[in-house]
Order: structure tokens, then C-alpha cells, then sequence
């Protein structure tokens, strides 16, 4: 399958390099197919990209890297549509953002991944977890390019 990108290009997948989100995401609901892909100038981010909107790619980090002690507490029905029995066979990303030159990571909404299966799911953390956690104190520039 090839996939334009306005970030990456024009990009050559296989099926099973794509994931599917049954839900979509918070905001993105229509959007079911999504491909990870590494950014080639940082080795802590990676990118959600769309693959039916060329234009939707998510930067996304591995949160245990930058903040060890974080845990994903949820309900588990929502682990249902990923087809896992425990959370902790899930792969986890979140989601970073970039504003007023300040990188943060929404903790609450965390992207879980049934690898094997190529399943995610976007999900609301039950605790108490800080919705914003500010990854740097100066502003980072990422690369468009993977």
C-alpha cells in the first residue's frame, strides 16, 4: 500500500505495518488506520501517522522514558477492543504537543497497542494523572522527517 504524507512523503507500507483504531481517536474519530514510524533525528519520538489523511501525523513518545513511575490505570472493558487480558501486555505511547514553544505529554489519554494483533486504542487513565507534564523547560525543534 503506498500512503502520501504532507510530513513524510510517499511512503511504501506493508498491511501489516498498519494499525487499526476501531474508535479513532479523542478528536480524530474517523480516523482508524495508523502507521508508527521512527523519526530518523531523535530516537525518543516517534510519529502516529495517518494513513488516509495526509496531513494528521501525532508525535508520540514512550512515556517511561521520561517519566518513570508513570502507570496506565483502566477500566478493563476498554482493554476488550485490543483483544488483551491485562494492561500490561500493552505496548504505550503518549502524546506529545508542542505549545507556547513548551513540549508536554498529555498523561490521561495514553495510545495503547496490541503489537501482535495491530490493534489501538486511545484511552482515559481512572487515576489522578496530570493531563500535561512538561517535557523540556526550552523550546525543541522536531524535524519534519522520519
Amino acid at each position: 500500500m503506498d500512503v502520501n504524507t504532507s510530513r513524510f512523503g510517499s511512503l511504501r507500507l506493508n498491511d501489516e505495518d498498519v494499525f487499526f483504531f476501531p474508535f479513532g481517536l479523542i478528536g480524530l474519530e474517523g480516523h482508524h488506520h495508523w502507521v508508527l514510524l521512527a523519526d530518523g533525528a531523535n530516537e525518543a519520538v516517534g510519529w502516529l501517522q495517518s494513513t488516509t489523511e495526509p496531513d494528521t501525523a501525532l508525535a508520540v513518545i514512550s512515556p517511561r522514558r521520561f517519566v518513570p513511575h508513570y502507570r496506565v490505570r483502566i477500566a478493563s472493558r476498554e482493554l476488550l477492543a485490543l483483544e488483551l487480558q491485562v494492561v500490561d501486555e500493552a505496548y504505550v505511547l503518549n502524546v506529545v504537543s508542542s505549545e507556547n514553544g513548551r513540549l508536554t505529554v498529555n498523561l490521561r489519554a495514553p495510545l495503547l497497542f496490541n503489537l501482535e494483533k495491530r490493534l489501538g486504542r486511545q484511552v482515559i487513565t481512572t487515576d489522578d494523572q496530570p493531563l500535561q507534564w512538561e517535557l523540556l523547560a526550552s523550546p525543541l525543534k522536531l524535524r519534519k522527517s522520519a
